[in-house]
């Protein structure tokens, strides 16, 4: 396979979807693909604030990662160019780029502007992930107005839509890809069911890259996402007793699972990831009362030192969030150092550029 014959013109490949949707392992599962064949990848993660879970994640399975944060690409699409030409000085072959899980509008605010630089890279096309239970949660009669408005204009400017989590979801229908007039798949980053296939379709396939515009009510958009409470948290953990990775962060999860749940808060995402000097651990889980999906050194040995990181994404007031999420981490004995809690609504999407593809 030779995806950049004349090592000059990287691809850039987007893949979007909501929270929890399983982007960053898509992602990390075709560098590991690529990575197989002697092909080199970058990935570019995206977060409206600071201390990203996926990123340690990825920097641990020795991916180059960057970040753009403090607000999505389409916000803060110039730093995104910088990351671009940035990580283009290493020579991927293949550079991806995962916006915000909450974002939308990704056609005309970030394919738009990317296409009138087509010379300097070769963009894919536009997937998006399908997690099939969320799919099926915001389909139903009661389900959330504000997140069925994300999810659904996620769907609709699709190039191509992937249905994820295939191990746990073998049987999932694919109506949300019909829905949005768009091809479906199905894939597994876990089992790697669909990745290759996936990556042949958007590197060698003839999907034409951002090829609908969206047209959306940006006031409807600034409360879905205010809607929202973000949570990123960072701290070293010394126990008053050693302890693994995974006796560590079990209990907490399990903590601010009852505790969200007790007071009627909704989890949307809730990841974290834990190094220790005898391994690392990540964790996360995408509603309440889901068993978390767990990745990393299992059976790690006990440690005194512990560095976390914790992000949240829910429903409910970010005051009360960053409480309850405090009051977990209280429970926790032994020292706490160097921690930083930032809990927020998000601030109204304003993009830097908006480039409509011209109706034909």
């Amino acid at each position: 396979m030779n995806l950049n014959p004349r090592g000059k013109r990287p691809w850039v490949v987007i893949v979007g979807g909501f929270l929890g949707s399983g982007k960053t392992s898509l992602i990390l599962a075709a560098a590991q693909l690529l990575e197989r064949r002697g092909l080199r990848a970058a990935v570019i993660l995206n977060d409206q604030g600071d201390e990203l879970v996926d990123t340690r994640h990825a920097e641990a399975q020795g991916v180059l990662t960057r970040e753009v944060t403090g607000g999505c690409f389409c916000c803060r699409f110039s730093r995104l160019m910088e990351v671009i030409g940035e990580v283009r000085g290493s020579s991927p072959d293949v550079i991806f780029a995962e916006p915000v899980g909450s974002c939308t509008d990704i056609s005309a605010t970030v394919f738009g502007p990317l296409r009138e630089g087509f010379g300097e890279y070769r963009v894919a096309p536009f997937t998006v992930l399908v997690d099939p239970a969320r799919a099926a949660a915001l389909a139903g009669d009661d389900a959330d107005s504000d997140l069925a408005f994300l999810f659904q204009k996620q769907l609709q400017e699709a190039d191509l839509v992937c249905m994820s989590k295939a191990d746990l979801h073998p049987d999932a229908a694919k109506t949300p890809g019909r829905a949005a007039g768009v091809e479906t798949r199905r894939l597994s980053a876990k089992t790697g069911e669909g990745v290759q296939e996936w990556l042949d379709e958007i590197l060698f396939g003839s999907l034409e890259a951002g090829r609908t515009t969206l047209e959306i009510d940006y006031r409807q958009y600034a409360r879905a996402e205010a809607a929202l409470t973000w949570l990123n948290l960072s701290v070293t953990l010394e126990p008053a007793a050693q302890v693994s990775p995974a006796l560590l962060v079990g209990p907490l999860l399990d903590g601010l699972d009852e505790a969200l749940t007790a007071a009627g808060i909704a989890i949307v995402h809730l990841k974290t990831f834990d190094r220790s000097p005898t391994g690392w651990l990540k964790a996360a889980l995408c509603a309440n009362g889901e068993e978390p999906r767990v990745e990393g050194n299992l059976d790690a040995s006990p440690a005194g030192r512990h560095e976390l990181l914790l992000n949240l994404r829910a429903q409910g007031n970010p005051a009360q969030v960053g409480r309850i999420v405090e009051e977990q981490l209280r429970r926790i004995e032994g020292s706490k150092a160097t921690m930083r809690l930032d809990c927020f609504s998000p601030a109204a999407p304003r993009p830097e550029r908006r480039v409509a593809r011209p109706r034909r």
